[in-house]
């Protein structure tokens, strides 16, 4: 006890009189560590804690966008520009009317929602540029949502910017460059897609950028969400329009280049395997499952027949409400000796095997002979003379038996037009546009030494699922021609006026091709040998519908999906106001959205002239930079610090990756393009130069360290952007579209030559 008390004494006394030496000041900020010390070691553990940080400036640049997009957004109350077709397809949504679109759904799907909540019934008929509305739709309904995210690209955008580390005035900068662009004030105040694609594709990347600072925390609720969040986000952009992929490959990118270095870690083996299959899966099944449910969606509520059925097959329409399903829902199943078909082409061009009386010239405009036997095309129309009956070789009588001879898989059969009355044929002769292949015709016995070669063996394409007999609609069918071992083929080429500009049918020696694809649409029992009464029937026969035809939603999921590939129905062709990519950065070419018939007052797409040439100089600036640093970097000589160098490559990674991936492919692009296919590039540019315009700054601060010079380059900056608001406010009246100008108005506005503008008023 007293070895205790002694001990206890000289410790107190040392460490009074080490207390006594401390600074008073030294000594209470101690006292204040060791009481948050102690406050953090005993403070219980919170496993959820949710934080709420206001940013002004994020919500002073959301409303002034609300502004600027909302102002006046009912106005004109006119069809404007692409507004004719999405109009047009959330109008068939309201109906449940299906419609084939080459893009995919979210887009409209969100513009129909919201219209759905104003009671949009879709019955206004989008007919042409320019028609008025009615004052009954909801227009504000309608142009509301790419307005509202036009208006949330901009504070998404400066909250990008933050998360690359640039400082809150460079992310104001580059917010403000997307506030104050005329062409993306314009693209968000109808109803467009590029205002939602560019959102969703800024917030994905922006969740990708959070995500990155939760590296540390793998497997947090944090590192889960923003993960998640960022490929839900992504998804979104690529379900609006294709031009979204890009941004997927972008963030796909990032994280790749990430994990990469990542390799580089202490991790073990065991770790970073984890880590790629969990990432792995989430990146690759999220897009997955949010592209699947966007069409889930759209072929669930739009069940009924519409005008566009007719480029699905037939399986496809037949499932459809209404439209070809009451035709073929009575019709027997099984095709058999003595059936009357319609046989469609299955893939690509809508076309069924047709025949008529005319015969095919005697030589070719290159003097090449035919057989001249009667003609056979592909019929894009229906038409009495797209019948044709199913005949046994050995079997005169084409009445149906009971019990039916079903055709099956390998059977050799002969087709004979229902009308002529005349046998399916092939020669060896040269097909009139495709030399390469034979003709195909309609065997006329002209007592010569041509006997014919009519039989054509049945080859059924889907028996695993269908089974081996030739079902209607549900069978897709390959017809061998026995005698050369040639396929029936929809070539895709147009016969010329003899052919009555019909699509030319050939024999084909290769076989596997989506083309020698066919399937029975139309179906019904031969009842009468009369030739004559066959005849009336196949001009009046009605089918009863009985049954649905059913197909599963991923069948009609890769189906849409195939002809939306491969099917393309965007056939402009040198459109007076598209564009080519070169023209795109110097904006040569705007597009007329919408003239006034009263006055000169319209809508004129056309970016912030000082904004875009300044981007594109800033994109070349970035290229020699990063040139010049490189260069000097392999001669060991590193102008940059650390810190600075790795800001500079992240920059050109995300940035001027960005701006490539969006922009490059529309170079291979074989379609009619646009200035507002630029946008989603755009961006990265801005994004880009903001970021450029921060690292010179930087390095002359840094290196030259004065004050004035610093001074400078930030009144150069407010000057710039002085200016920009001054070109974005000179140009708003052709965003907006609501000020009567004069012809002098106009020629004042055109700083280009390439500019066309409309004046039709003094």
């Amino acid at each position: 006890m007293g070895f205790s008390k002694i001990s206890s004494g000289k410790t107190e006394n040392k460490i009074k009189s080490k207390a006594e030496d401390i600074p008073e000041p030294i000594k209470e900020k101690k006292l204040n560590e060791d009481c948050r010390e102690n406050q953090i070691k005993y403070e219980p553990k919170k496993f959820l804690r949710i934080q709420f940080e206001i940013d002004l400036i994020s919500i002073s640049l959301f409303l002034i966008s609300v502004l600027t997009r909302m102002y006046k957004l009912e106005q004109p109350r006119n069809i404007v520009f692409d507004e004719l077709h999405y109009g047009k397809y959330v109008s068939l949504y309201m109906k449940n009317i299906f419609f084939f679109d080459s893009h995919p759904p979210l887009g409209k799907q969100l513009i129909a929602f919201a219209a759905s909540f104003a009671n949009y019934n879709g019955t206004f008929k989008f007919d042409k540029i320019g028609s008025p509305f009615s004052e009954e739709i909801p227009l504000f309904a309608l142009r509301f949502i790419p307005a509202l995210f036009g208006s949330l690209i901009v504070p998404v955008a400066y909250h990008l910017m933050l998360e690359f580390k640039l400082s809150q005035w460079t992310s104001l900068v580059a917010a403000l460059l997307l506030l104050f662009d005329n062409a993306l004030l314009t693209q968000s105040r109808f109803i467009l897609m590029e205002s939602m694609i560019i959102f969703f594709a800024l917030f994905g990347l922006l969740g990708i950028m959070k995500f990155r600072q939760e590296c540390n925390n793998f497997l947090s609720f944090r590192w889960f969400f923003w993960l998640i969040v960022s490929f839900i986000s992504l998804a979104c952009s690529t379900s609006i329009k294709y031009v979204g992929f890009y941004t997927c490959c972008l963030g796909f990118y990032v994280l790749l280049r990430d994990f990469w270095k990542l390799l580089g870690s202490k991790l073990s083996d065991a770790a970073l395997y984890l880590r790629f299959f969990i990432q792995f899966g989430i990146v690759s099944m999220i897009p997955i499952i949010v592209y699947m449910s966007v069409f889930y969606i759209h072929l669930s509520v739009l069940y009924k027949a519409g005008p566009h059925d007719s480029i699905m097959t037939s399986a496809f329409q037949a499932s459809l409400e209404g439209g070809l399903a009451s035709i073929t829902r009575g019709q027997p199943l099984l095709v058999a000796h003595g059936s009357q078909i319609t046989l469609r082409h299955s893939h690509g061009r809508t076309c069924w095997l047709h025949s008529h009386n005319h015969v095919y010239p005697i030589r070719y405009a290159d003097k090449r002979g035919s057989s001249h036997q009667q003609q056979v095309t592909c019929y894009s129309f229906k038409d009495v003379n797209n019948w044709w009956i199913v005949k046994r070789p050995n079997k005169n009588d084409l009445v149906v038996e009971h019990p039916v001879d079903a055709i099956k898989d390998g059977d050799v059969i002969q087709l004979v037009h229902g009308i002529t009355s005349r046998a399916l044929n092939s020669h060896d002769v040269a097909a009139p546009q495709s030399p390469q292949c034979q003709e195909v015709s309609c065997y006329i016995d002209y007592n010569v030494s041509m006997p014919s070669q009519n039989l054509w063996k049945v080859e059924i394409l889907n028996k695993e699922n269908n089974g081996n007999s030739w079902h209607t609609i549900q069978s897709l069918v390959r017809l061998i021609h026995v005698n050369t071992n040639t396929a029936l083929k929809f070539s895709g080429k147009q016969l010329p006026d003899w052919g009555f500009n019909q699509h030319e049918i050939v024999a084909d020696r290769v076989l596997n091709q989506d083309d020698t694809v066919w399937n029975v649409e139309e179906h019904r029992y031969t009842k009468s040998g009369d030739q004559k009464e066959r005849e009336r029937d196949l001009v009046t026969a009605e089918m009863i519908p009985t049954i649905a035809t059913k197909l599963s939603f991923l069948e009609k999921f890769f189906e849409l999906h195939y002809k939306m590939w491969f099917t393309s129905t965007e056939n402009l062709q040198n459109h007076m106001y598209s564009s080519q990519p070169l023209e795109w950065p110097f904006m040569s070419r705007g597009i007329a959205y919408w003239v006034s018939s009263d006055s000169n007052a319209q809508i004129h797409l056309l970016g912030n002239l000082l904004t875009w040439y300044s981007c594109t100089f800033g994109v070349f600036a970035y290229i020699m930079l990063l040139t010049f640093y490189l260069l000097r970097r392999r001669r060991c000589i590193y102008d940059l610090d650390q810190h600075t160098w790795d800001k500079f490559e992240a920059m050109g990674e995300v940035f001027l990756g960005g701006y490539l991936f969006h922009y490059i492919p529309f170079f291979f692009v074989d379609r009619t393009l646009f200035l507002h296919h630029y946008l989603p590039a755009f961006v990265f540019k801005i994004f880009l130069v903001c970021g450029v315009m921060e690292h010179v700054y930087t390095v002359v601060t840094n290196h030259f360290k004065s004050l004035i010079l610093s001074r400078l380059m930030i009144l150069s900056q407010l000057l710039w952007l002085c200016m920009i608001i001054y070109v974005y406010m000179r140009f708003s009246v052709l965003s907006y579209g609501t000020t009567d100008l004069t012809m002098k108005d106009i020629l004042d506005l055109r700083w280009k030559d390439t500019w066309d503008f409309i004046i039709h008023r003094k």
